[in-house]
């Protein structure tokens, strides 16, 4: 979330941003919200201030009957004005809770066709192997039975698919190791307000992608980026601990695998997968650089697994409520002839800090709160997708990229 302060010194800015995001917020209403807020807090700081005085009038004797009579309408009075002061808060922040971050100067305007290619790597394969029809042919993933069993969506892996997933963990496990990050589980549920602090407020209700627990404060995680931001919530970080790199593993639930208008044959968008999370806390004049370390890596990656990729500079009007810039990697399928995305990675300054109130103290005790950035590193269901496309054979056979050998004990083909 964004800090009253900064909207009112930046209003044209965060108009802006809000616009070119696709928000339809009033954010002159914010504004007005904080006035009143600030209108009611004077009353109540006044009302406080004269019943602390009498208070002190009335210790060490009997008390005058006009103090008495004026601390009983000080007592109502503040007991309706701490009400309407709570209420005019809560209202200004449900309504800055909806204000998506600012974006940097360098992101492009314009709606999801705006975004522009910023580099390019390999050479685009003319021919393919669908990789659902090549899975099923080796009886490697099963929907039938998962939609029996959770729903349509849903499924299986079997055997050489299973064990293709694994060797992807691992290989990319030890690529994130490689650059300093953190192997960390973590929760599969989070609460509303890790929820909330990661900006993942839809732009209207029927938008939400989250599976919520009924009867409980909790949801599935769509990604390790809920959990791994509430992992410093209300903890003040020192200086010297920054940048902390942390990659998170997890199974991820999303709602969205029916998305009109999306590619979502077989694995490719599914309600349940695994993936591998990078994140960082750092501090703010270190996140730009650290944007670019998160997508290097994930370069790095593809590379190794010789897919031939493109990147983009994702536009305003695509951009979620929590990012100030995004990056998307989209691999080449030559089964579709197209780009289509693999991974992303985004800087969301201190958008998400601010909402978990993480923060750090600088060396000159000032405080103040950290950036916070995530970048995929394996989505493991879409990865799959990626290889069988890329390594199926005509033969049957699935050629093991080279990379992924040592984790089948040096084999080359299954």
């Amino acid at each position: 979330m964004l800090d009253v302060k900064f909207i009112r010194e930046n209003l044209d800015l965060v108009e802006k941003s809000t616009k070119e995001k696709g928000y339809k917020i009033n954010i002159k209403e914010v504004i007005k919200l904080d006035d009143e807020r600030k209108a009611v807090l004077v009353e109540v700081e006044a009302l406080r201030k004269e019943r602390n005085e009498i208070a002190a009038k009335m210790k060490g004797g009997k008390p005058a009957k006009e103090l008495i009579e004026r601390g009983k309408a000080i007592k109502a009075e503040l007991s309706e004005k701490e009400t309407a002061l709570t209420s005019a808060e809560e209202k200004l922040k449900d309504l800055i809770k909806q204000v998506p971050n600012v974006i940097f100067d360098d992101v492009p305007l314009g709606d999801e066709e705006c975004s522009v290619e910023v580099k390019k790597w390999g050479e685009n394969h003319k021919t393919g192997m669908d990789h659902l029809d090549f899975a099923l042919s080796r009886d490697w993933v099963d929907f039938e039975r998962g939609a029996k069993v959770a729903g349509a969506k849903f499924y299986y892996l079997k055997d050489g698919l299973a064990l293709l997933e694994n060797a992807l963990l691992q290989y990319g496990l030890s690529k994130v190791q490689e650059h300093g990050f953190t192997f960390m589980t973590v929760p599969d549920m989070v609460s509303s307000r890790i929820l909330e602090g990661c900006g993942f407020n839809p732009r209207s209700s029927e938008q939400s992608d989250e599976y919520f627990v009924e009867g409980e404060d909790l949801a599935l995680i769509a990604t390790a980026e809920m959990p791994l931001t509430g992992y410093h919530m209300d903890e003040i970080l020192d200086e010297e601990q920054l940048p902390l790199f942390y990659a998170g593993y997890s199974p991820c639930f999303r709602k969205e695998a029916g998305a009109a208008g999306k590619y979502t044959r077989g694995l490719f968008r599914v309600h349940q997968f695994n993936k591998l999370e990078m994140y960082a806390f750092c501090l703010p004049e270190q996140s730009k650089e650290i944007h670019e370390k998160i997508l290097a890596i994930e370069e790095d990656i593809w590379q190794g697994l010789e897919i031939p990729y493109h990147v983009i500079n994702i536009a305003a009007g695509d951009l979620g409520a929590p990012a100030a810039k995004k990056y998307d990697m989209e691999y080449w399928s030559p089964v579709n002839q197209k780009y289509q995305e693999i991974t992303s990675c985004s800087n969301c300054t201190d958008f998400q800090a601010r909402a978990v109130n993480c923060r750090v103290r600088r060396k000159d005790g000032k405080v103040e709160f950290v950036h916070t950035l995530n970048g995929t590193a394996i989505p493991l269901a879409r990865a799959l997708v990626v290889i069988l496309e890329n390594y199926a054979r005509e033969d049957g056979k699935l050629t093991i990229p080279k990379v992924l050998r040592p984790y089948f004990n040096g084999k080359e083909e299954i």
